[in-house]
């Protein structure tokens, strides 16, 4: 049986991303998202992780590399989706190859 772990919600939503074989990480940091990014950085020899200069980048980022084939999650602050809605749209036009999970964190 397995052994139990305790954690915060955005330490469980960086394990479950690994557990699901993310490979690719784009993020903004901003309250309370960042976390997310922060937590899954320690699985950096199977996922690449970044910090990208703003949310739309970040989202064109990790919708890239599901294009290619690669499982990728973007994560910002709730206000930064309206900065991320030209790849958003684009993305729901063109689809996914690899699979693609944008968490859009609230206070």
């Amino acid at each position: 049986m397995a052994e139990k772990v305790i954690m915060l919600g955005n330490e469980a939503i960086a394990r479950g991303a690994y557990e699901a074989g993310v490979k690719v990480s784009s993020a903004y940091p901003g309250t309370p998202s960042t976390e997310i990014s922060e937590y899954l950085v320690q699985y950096r020899d199977d996922v690449y992780e970044e910090w990208a200069p703003n949310e739309k980048v970040a989202l064109e980022v990790a919708h890239g590399a599901c294009t290619g084939g690669a499982r990728s999650f973007c994560a910002m602050k709730h206000v930064g989706l309206n900065v991320a809605a030209d790849p958003l749209y684009t993305a729901s036009y063109i689809g996914v190859n690899g699979g693609l999970v944008i968490a859009v964190a609230d206070d």
